[in-house]
């Protein structure tokens, strides 16, 4: 075995070591000297949380597909090890190789969440790499980062070389091949990005310029500086499912990951149009797998891991066309080996009693549901498309098929949210537990069932209908939270509902970040500077550092964060095409103002834009 980076004098004084000596079950392991190109993989948060991601193993999976790269592994270090790492100037190292990143050609990040950007700087700064693009010379690694949060990558336009905006799978051939032309003619550092900008999907920040209005600071133009660079980035999309890359050998984890099991990916999209859901718009339009390659990949991923559960990875379960026949064949094949299935995402509507049947001999957890709002008015608001009836009912099948536990998920602070709307939050609960003891007989009752009502803050995000609303101050978040446990307090079956709320500040921060701009940079800058990282945590989130990081650099909350956008205002992502045009996000954003439910995709075409990709649902309505 390769020595490691860290030494044992290290590895003994830090939490969870494993996390960081790699050569896991299925990794990949292969001579650098073999390869042309070294691309360093993060994952900017702890190795539990980055080994569970399915976007990661997807790359890293398709990249190591190729004779010329080597694809290895970076998580974010604990601060126990980052603090020696920075006392003993130890250079961040890939788990595979142990090698120092810094002397790789790519480091590539995923952007899954907005609170994880500090630490796109920690693993920079670990990595001993200047954490400005515009510092960085020819013989630095290229900074890409991808992702969700890659549709408004501009509060980390300063940190990285490209964005990547869309799905791995279809650009980074071209990427690659690019860069090895780039590097055997000697490597010119602009003028590979600038050739890389050309790409469809790739994005280079440092070649745009943006201006303000001095009258209310909102963006007056954003343009690229050069006329060959385009103008508009189209985000890319997998056409077709079956033929993509998927992994079929899943690392195993030292350390208990997140989710340890093993994860089928049925497909991408969402045929619902839920207003406040960024996944939901921005994955348009919504692609399946035929079930005939997903039996073949169950089965290859549970022989190659020997996990004992198998997940469905989607955002709407349920509404996956072949979920009967899939399940038959996952019951049928995983039962006999002792194997659980899990159906997370489900919707409460479609969740029939035949799919209930078919999992209730398996070993059971709880099983949850995202009603997302109390009331019908705000159901409607929300486009949920879900009745009390369909809540009522599907809670009371799950009670019938055995489940006695239910989590629910809600957001408070959506727009036009009143106080009947939330107290409506903990009377639904209620209701539930209700049928719960109305269904199921005395002498059957393993205790009380219990409900647990968690609600999230709601945060506005680019490219849904919403992304023009205000926000609310943290203290009105508070509030309303209170509002939903007094109201809870006084429910008839109080004994069997929980309720769990988000903290707010992280709230309004990750607001700032989500629609931000370039503005952003310097303050993210000194907020790291000043020992914010991880701020996704609790235990280590320090909201005055961030107030003194934006004073410093006059960033207002009020403009970021609680202002309401007019339609027309360029917003800092627009230079992004995600194929749902403006002019659909309009029409639901003032359907959603006169709380009209708009069909989902499979019921009737909306005109949202992303038809133009010609594949997916949209395809095959035709």
């Amino acid at each position: 075995m390769k020595k490691l980076a860290l030494s044992d004098d290290i590895l003994m004084q830090i939490d969870k070591p494993a996390r960081y000596i790699g050569n896991e079950f299925n990794s990949v392991k292969k001579n650098p000297a073999d390869v042309d190109i070294r691309f360093a993989m993060c994952f900017p948060d702890v190795y539990e949380v980055g080994m569970s991601h399915l976007g990661i193993a997807i790359l890293y999976d398709m990249l190591n597909k190729r004779e010329d790269t080597y694809c290895e592994r970076v998580y974010s270090p604990w601060p126990d090890l980052h603090n020696l790492m920075k006392e003993r100037n130890i250079p961040l190292f890939a788990l595979e190789s142990q090698d120092a990143i810094r002397d790789f050609d790519f480091i590539g990040m995923t952007l899954q969440y907005e609170m994880c950007y500090t630490n796109i700087l920690q693993i920079l700064d670990l990595a001993q790499v200047s954490l400005l693009t515009a510092e960085r010379k020819n013989d630095d690694p290229i900074v890409i980062v991808g992702g969700p949060c890659a549709t408004n990558p501009e509060p980390i336009a300063d940190f990285v070389d490209l964005v990547y905006v869309g799905e791995g799978e279809t650009s980074y051939p071209k990427l690659l091949e690019l860069y090895k032309e780039h590097k055997k003619a000697g490597f010119d550092r602009a003028a590979f990005l600038r050739a890389a900008s050309k790409i469809p999907g790739i994005y280079v920040p440092s070649l745009y310029e943006v201006t303000y209005k001095e009258s209310d600071s909102t963006i007056e133009s954003f343009k690229p500086i050069y006329d060959d660079v385009p103008a508009v980035i189209e985000r890319q999309v997998v056409k077709d499912m079956d033929s993509s890359s998927y992994p079929t050998k899943m690392l195993i984890p030292f350390v208990r990951a997140i989710q340890d099991r093993v994860v089928l990916e049925i497909q991408r999209g969402c045929i619902r149009g839920c207003r406040f859901c960024q996944a939901g718009m921005i994955y348009r339009p919504n692609r399946e797998k035929s079930v005939d390659i997903l039996k073949e990949q169950a089965k290859e991923l549970l022989a190659s891991t020997g996990h004992e559960e198998i997940s469905l990875s989607s955002l709407s379960s349920s509404d996956y066309h072949a979920l009967g026949e899939l399940m038959d064949f996952l019951i049928d094949d995983c039962l006999s080996e002792g194997v659980n299935v899990s159906l997370p995402s489900l919707r409460i509507d479609a969740f029939s009693l035949d799919v209930m049947s078919k999992v209730q001999d398996v070993r059971k957890s709880s099983i949850t549901f995202a009603p997302e709002a109390g009331s019908q008015r705000m159901r409607n608001v929300i486009n949920k498309g879900l009745t009390v009836e369909d809540i009522i009912g599907g809670a009371t099948l799950a009670f019938k098929g055995g489940w006695n536990k239910v989590k629910l998920y809600f957001m408070l602070g959506l727009p036009s949210e009143t106080d009947e709307d939330m107290q409506a939050i903990p009377r639904l609960a209620n209701d539930i537990a209700a049928a719960y003891y109305d269904t199921v007989p005395k002498e059957q009752r393993q205790g009380r069932c219990q409900i647990t009502i968690s609600t999230s803050f709601f945060v506005p995000k680019p490219f849904t209908p919403f992304q023009w609303a205000p926000m609310y101050e943290a203290g009105e978040y508070l509030r309303r939270a209170k509002v939903v446990n007094d109201e809870m307090k006084a429910q008839l079956n109080q004994k069997s509902l929980k309720y769990n709320w988000h903290h707010s500040d992280v709230t309004v921060l990750e607001g700032v970040f989500a629609r931000g701009d370039r503005r952003l940079c310097p303050a993210i800058l000194d907020a790291y500077k000043n020992g914010c990282f991880f701020d996704a945590w609790g235990d280590f989130f320090d909201f005055d550092k961030w107030l003194a990081a934006f004073e410093k650099n006059n960033i207002s909350i009020d403009f970021y964060a609680y202002r309401q956008r007019d339609l027309d205002e360029i917003l800092p992502w627009d230079f992004i095409n995600c194929h749902v045009t403006k002019d659909f996000l309009k029409r639901e954003w003032n359907n959603a103002m006169n709380a009209k439910v708009t069909p989902n995709c499979k019921m009737n075409c909306n005109g949202c834009g992303a038809g133009i990709i010609g594949s997916g649902v949209c395809h095959n309505a035709r």
